[in-house]
């Protein structure tokens, strides 16, 4: 939580104003980095109301590799429903890169199970990361998620880029 709060004072006192995609505008701050040890306590945001529910199933969905609202929207979350298409479908994003990141011949690899078994054989590596930034799946800007999505896109460029793991 405190680190939250602290960007957020940062971005009060030195972000730089920002017009951006949506017309709302944004106060930015190039490359800040949070980071958090799992050890203290899940970091849930405590200063608004979070819908935990949401959370959990949005994470799940994640790790299913799932990219159709289906799963969402029966266990009660909306909240990709209007950047799906007709029929649920939001592209190859989060879940699609997670679990089935594309590969030149045709194949594909399952970031999740290679950074699980990465752990177990080499807790010391750097290479502990899974990515959803995938250039060549990314959404273009000028065309609605809807259009990327029949395109063969991500509906939406991933907020949550990568994360990566830390083993002491």
């Amino acid at each position: 939580m405190r680190a939250y709060l602290d960007l957020l004072q940062l971005l009060l006192d030195e972000g730089t104003a920002k017009g951006d995609r949506t017309g709302t505008g944004t106060l930015s701050r190039f490359g800040h980095q949070m980071r958090f040890d799992l050890n203290a306590g899940f970091p849930l945001v405590t200063t608004k109301k979070v819908h935990l529910k949401s959370v959990i199933h949005e994470l799940l969905w994640f790790m299913q590799g799932d990219t159709n609202t289906q799963y969402l929207r029966d266990n009660g979350v909306s909240i990709w429903d209007e950047w799906a298409t007709e029929d649920g479908d939001l592209g190859p994003l989060y879940g699609a890169q997670w679990r089935s990141w594309p590969t030149p011949d045709g194949g594909s690899i399952d970031q999740l199970t290679e950074v699980v078994e990465s752990i177990k054989l080499r807790p010391n590596s750097r290479r502990l990361l899974v990515s959803a930034w995938n250039p060549s799946l990314l959404p273009d800007e000028t065309q609605s998620p809807q259009d990327n999505v029949r395109a063969g896109r991500m509906a939406l460029a991933p907020c949550h880029t990568l994360f990566q793991f830390y083993v002491a």
